[in-house]
């Protein structure tokens, strides 16, 4: 049976060490009538339902697609993790009506010397559209834990920002990530981001799982949602990294129109250090970042066996240092574990591939995005099938990592909201809605997540769990019975 409290209570109730034991009956009219919960075959399937509205892109002269004011205005600002261990940051903006310079200025929150990074530019032509100057420079050898201003534009229009480097690679590190996926830039979508700015627990980084602007949603897939994309986002990604992960809708593969080179946008505008981690291509890599050990997949590159994904996560893994990083999380776009109707058992040959290694090395964690709602698995796996035994279905395994769908930024296609029923086992809650979450860590044993629905408080935890990390602390961390 379900877990019938809300996932707070479960996960409270199951961070005691201690049982308590109550009439079964007792118990379960009693938790039935603190959430109004649906009983099910699985977890819990929210009673909250979202009124259904159609999901609608903001206006190209909205405040938020603003041009920053002043000649050749760098734009698109944003940046990310630019080596393995987190001592290095990519910049990254647009300069709309010249090259301009490729000099980014930074100096530390305590120290008034500036020093001098230069990058480099291009620009791409997509069917009948020409990008702007597109700007990359990598700033090296930072501090840790040290707060950096930075300013680009040199010598037209300066512009300014900051971020804080994380703090230096060990076991028992704080930090604190927020995740986000599927966002597009619809009016829900500056909800969703919006939440996420002011939920007072906020992440330092966010972990990004894929699908930006839904430029290809567009006729000729319209490159001028990716500049407004852009500027819309730059609010949040010019003060803190965010780890990209490639989706569908980065694929932009239109032979209709003459383009043929998959991901050409994307990799045009968003940078990755995927050379630090060994890989040979920009959609899969891995990353450091304080007590946490990220990998990065491509759900829409080649990774059946021999290809250089399968050979590089097969080298990666095992290089994983839980004595240095207690915490292995995964990124990818399309999920594993979906009980949604939409993009069902999309992701099932690459979780043939690699679920057994992901039980085998104990991911804490797997983040997709793709389906438009949320859900959170149970610890489960689907290992032990063979052609003979017939065993094909998931089962409880205290190995494997929990499965989370987060694509619910916001995106025009709108709401995911035909699930399958009964809700099967290995689901432990589920909604549709839209919002972001909250994966923060506490040291190497404990981290604390939450699902915050974007039409709640900025404090409100629609869904939650304490995580046990898998290798130092493995006991139970379901929140259902």
């Amino acid at each position: 049976m379900g877990f019938l409290g809300s996932p707070s209570v479960a996960s409270s109730y199951y961070s005691s060490s201690r049982v308590f034991l109550y009439p079964a009956a007792f118990v379960f009219w009693v938790l039935v009538l603190m959430n109004g919960a649906a009983v099910c075959n699985g977890g819990k399937t929210s009673t909250f339902v979202r009124k259904v509205e159609k999901s609608v892109d903001m206006p190209l002269d909205s405040d938020v697609f603003r041009v920053p004011p002043g000649y050749n205005a760098p734009q698109q600002v944003h940046i990310t993790q630019g080596d393995h261990v987190g001592k290095a940051v990519i910049v990254s903006w647009v300069t709309q009506d010249e090259p301009g310079s490729d000099v980014v200025l930074y100096w530390s929150e305590n120290c008034n010397e500036k020093k001098e990074a230069k990058g480099k530019h291009r620009t791409y032509k997509f069917y009948n559209y020409m990008s702007g100057n597109i700007h990359h420079c990598t700033l090296r050898n930072l501090k840790f834990d040290t707060k950096y201003y930075y300013e680009v534009g040199i010598g037209q229009t300066v512009r300014r920002f900051w971020f804080v480097t994380p703090p230096e690679v060990g076991p028992d590190v704080p930090y604190t990530f927020g995740l986000i996926g599927d966002l597009g830039q619809t009016f829900d979508s500056n909800r969703t981001l919006t939440h996420y700015e002011h939920n007072p627990h906020k992440g330092q980084t966010v972990l990004f799982v894929g699908d930006l602007s839904y430029a290809d949603n567009y006729p000729n897939h319209d490159n001028v949602r990716w500049d407004t994309w852009g500027r819309f986002a730059e609010r949040s990604v010019a003060y803190q990294p965010w780890i990209w992960t490639a989706g569908n809708h980065e694929i932009d593969f239109a032979p209709e129109i003459g383009e043929t080179t998959p991901f050409k946008p994307f990799t045009r505008r968003y940078h990755t250090p995927y050379k630090a981690s060994g890989s040979t291509a920009p959609f899969w890599y891995s990353i450091k970042r304080a007590s946490a050990y990220i990998i990065v997949l491509s759900s829409y590159s080649a990774y059946g066996k021999y290809t250089p994904q399968y050979q590089w996560l097969e080298e990666e893994l095992p290089k994983v240092n839980r004595s240095e990083t207690p915490w292995l999380i995964v990124l990818m776009h399309s999920p594993w574990y979906n009980s949604n109707n939409y993009h069902y058992m999309e992701g099932d040959t690459m979780r043939v591939m690699f679920e057994p290694w992901f039980v085998q090395y104990k991911v804490d964690v797997v983040f997709a995005g793709h389906v438009h709602a949320y859900e959170r698995s149970e610890r489960v796996s689907n290992i032990v099938y063979n052609i003979v035994n017939g065993l094909c279905a998931p089962i409880r395994d205290q190995s494997a990592p929990v499965y989370i769908n987060i694509g619910d930024g916001g995106n025009i296609e709108g709401l995911a909201n035909n699930m399958t029923e009964p809700q099967p086992k290995y689901s432990a809650y589920r909604e549709a809605s839209f919002g972001h979450a909250i994966f923060d860590i506490k040291n190497r044993t404990h981290a604390h997540y939450s699902w915050h629905r974007n039409q709640d408080g900025y404090a409100v935890e629609a869904d939650s769990l304490w995580f046990y990390n898998r290798f130092w602390h493995p006991i139970a961390d379901s929140s259902s019975v």
